[in-house]
This record gives structure tokens, sequence and C-alpha cells, in this order.
């Protein structure tokens, strides 16, 4: 979910009358019942948390949060579900969107000393007048390990399921980075800690932004070093090693793991 190329981030715009409008309640998306996006003002919808995000090809881009009814004519659709009835440029941007609303709404006031905060007229951030601690929108950086084994047809993908995942969907391994750990680092203890294997040939492959909640996604590779499958219960419900060629339920199309996947499986 990458926010498109033309799109120019800026704190100064100022919402017109046909403004892009990225509306959000709890985490679900307004739209039309067409499955377009709202254009408008802000002020036509009963929105709060309003927050100009900047230009996509000229157009005023507008974040919000709903505050009352539902609209005659629109529909509330969870973020992941509009894969797919969004445009991808938009569906990005949509991802972008989610995460400055909800940043918004979680820093109204300082964590510091509790003073209301106030936007930073140069800067996507908040201040607070008082202590002047500065609050900017969360990223959590996450690494994912696709490890492999074996070479050509006879090659090896190490997957597994955690708890909440949809029936029968299997991915590559990934975790939190924790505070002063590099990424290298994060990625051998997660495999460590979730499957009990050793890796190494660590490589890395590409990255995502993820706003389930506001991650990051950072992908690698790495070759099998040995150790027996040791499953972490509390995070791992189920893992193996699955054929190239015989893979399990992946990632929705539009996960960085399914590309990570389909890319190592491509021998790529």
């Amino acid at each position: 979910m990458i926010r498109p190329a033309s799109f120019a981030p800026s704190v100064r715009v100022a919402p017109s009358e046909g403004a892009l409008l990225f509306i959000f309640l709890e985490g679900r998306l307004l739209l039309r019942e067409d499955g377009a996006l709202p254009r408008g003002r802000p002020d036509e919808f009963p929105v709060d948390l309003v927050n100009p995000l900047g230009l996509l090809d000229g157009m005023p881009v507008v974040g919000a949060r709903l505050a009352g009814e539902v609209p005659p004519g629109f529909t509330l659709r969870p973020l992941r579900g509009t894969y797919g009835v969004l445009p991808e440029d938009l569906f990005g941007l949509a991802g972008y969107a989610v995460q400055i609303v909800e940043w918004d709404r979680t820093h109204r006031f300082c964590g510091a000393c509790g003073t209301p905060t106030v936007r930073s007229e140069r800067e996507t951030s908040k201040v607070c007048p008082n202590c002047g601690l500065t609050a900017y929108p969360r990223v959590a950086p996450v690494v994912m390990v696709l490890v492999t084994r074996g070479e050509g047809e006879g090659r090896e993908l190490l997957l597994a399921r955690g708890p909440h995942f949809a029936p029968g969907m299997y991915s590559a391994l990934a975790g939190f980075v924790e505070p002063s750990e590099t990424l290298e680092h994060a990625c051998h203890r997660e495999v460590r800690e979730e499957v009990g294997v050793e890796i190494a040939g660590l490589r890395y492959r590409f990255s995502q932004p993820w706003p389930f909640p506001h991650s990051l996604m950072i992908a690698f590779t790495a070759e099998d070093a040995g150790g027996d499958l040791a499953l972490q219960p509390e995070e791992i419900e189920d893992a193996g090693w699955y054929s190239v060629g015989a893979l399990p339920t992946l990632p929705p199309p539009f996960s960085i793991a399914r590309r990570l996947i389909e890319t190592v499986a491509r021998g790529e």
C-alpha cells in the first residue's frame, strides 16, 4: 500500500470544493455505494479531525473522521476490503490517510504534561505549547523473513500461520524490531524465537508501508542453517516446509508477504 508518486504531501493545502475525501470510522473507509470516494468540502459531511494531506495531480486530498451518521448514498467498508474496489493508487493513498487521521486522534494531548497539542506549520508533527514535546506519526518497523532450503524444483519455503490468520492461510515469519536492535539482529531473533531455526545468508528484498495499524514491513530472504521446528505457541499456530510447487493459501495480493513468497517461488 504505497501512496502514488504523483501525490505531493503538504500540511498547508486548505480543503476546497473539489477535494478528494478519505473519511474513516474505526478503520473503515466511507465510500459511495458505487465504490467511489466522496469529493467536495469536508464540512459537507459530519466529520472531525480534518487533516489536509496534500495534492494528488493538483487535487486537494483530505483525511477526516466520521463523527455522525453515515450519509445517505454512502457506506463504510473495512480498509482491507477496498482492495480491488479502489484503484491501486487510491488504495495506497487511503493507507496514508488512515494513519494520519489516527495519529491526530491519539495525539490531541501531550503525552508528557497533558496540554492540548497544536499542529506544526512546517512539518507533519504535533507540538506541545507548554513543554515543547514534538510527536510525529508513528511508524513501527517490522522485519519479515522467508527462510528457504534446497535448490531448484526441490526448494522448500518455511511458512507459518498465526492464531488470527484466515483459515488455511500461511505466510513468511515476521516480527517487530525492538529498541537498540538492528534489522539483521531482529531477523535472526524472530526466526529463532518463533520456530527455533537458525538462518544464514540474510538478504534484503524490498519494503512496504502497512497501515494495519502503522507499520513499515521490511522483507528479507534467508537460508536454513539448522535446527528442528519448535513453535512459539502464543505466536505460531502451525509451521512447516512447503515445496515451491505446492504452496498453501497465501496472504492477499496487495501484501508484501505475497510478493515475497511469489518472487522466491519463481526463483528470483
